[in-house]
């Protein structure tokens, strides 16, 4: 059961963070708003892209996971920050999805740094 709850916790950030990459990384006009009104585009979008692609894997890797959820809790604070402070919680109409999403992957994040904390300090 505990082998089930690991993967489930690296699962679910992972998944999130991998399916936005195509809108990212395929200058999908709903990112490319978004970059832009950040004033971080093409950029930022593709950098924030990157970093979610070695994030995902990081997290993925039971031997990197540690790492994987440090880089994808600073990310997401910067994510749900711009829309806090920028973006808005509902951007293009999404009625908070990106906004909720960053929540749950900087959740599961914070979810696996105190799980791994133990080995790696």
């Amino acid at each position: 059961m505990k082998n089930y709850i690991n993967w489930i916790l690296r699962l679910v950030p992972s998944i999130i963070l991998l399916q936005t990459l195509f809108f990212k990384f395929t200058a999908h006009p709903d990112s490319v708003a978004i970059f832009s009104k950040l004033h971080a585009e093409p950029f930022g979008r593709i950098f924030s892209g990157i970093l979610e692609l070695i994030t995902a894997v990081l997290i993925l890797n039971p031997k990197t996971s540690f790492w994987g959820a440090v880089l994808g809790f600073v990310t997401m604070i910067g994510a749900i920050t711009s829309h806090i402070f920028i973006l808005g919680i509902e951007t293009n109409n999404d009625g908070g999805k990106l906004f909720y999403l960053a929540l749950t992957v900087l959740v599961f994040c914070v979810i696996l740094l105190f799980k791994f904390k133990k080995s790696k300090v």
